[in-house]
């Protein structure tokens, strides 16, 4: 089922940031937190800091009438510059490949892909990009 959430991306408190919104809905997290210990391991990058790996990767929290909340850390020891204005994107979530294609495509005319449409590890088709009026757009098709 298609469906739009909102993703923020924080400096390094999301845990904290989602624990706050987890008491103010009375809601419960979907599925488990990942961290960014939990990525694989790529012998092209150097090793992960011990803080780094304990922060978070990604997490779900449904906030309201079936809206999901979903949030990031953004360590700027990954290359992350989090400023104001790039921290929060739209996260669709399209019925099928071909829309998730045709969605990406229109959003990126005159923007910037800031990650081309792909395969990704946790089972996906995933990309992500800002448009030409400087909104952040993340597209993600789950093939079930």
């Amino acid at each position: 089922m298609a469906s739009v959430s909102t993703y923020l991306n924080f400096p390094g408190n999301t845990e904290e940031a989602f624990v706050f919104y987890k008491s103010v809905f009375k809601t419960e997290f979907n599925n488990n937190i990942q961290r960014f210990g939990d990525l694989p391991t790529n012998p092209s990058q150097p090793p992960m800091e011990d803080h780094v790996k304990q922060m978070i990767l990604h997490i779900e929290l449904p906030i309201l009438d079936g809206h999901i909340l979903m949030g990031t850390d953004a360590p700027k020891e990954m290359g992350f510059n989090l400023t104001q204005g790039n921290n929060m994107h739209i996260q669709l979530a399209p019925n099928t490949k071909e829309e998730a294609n045709q969605i990406f495509n229109d959003l990126s005319v005159g923007g910037v892909i800031t990650m081309p449409l792909q395969d990704m590890f946790w089972g996906a088709y995933f990309g992500s990009c800002t448009d030409k009026f400087g909104i952040n757009w993340m597209i993600n098709f789950y093939n079930k």
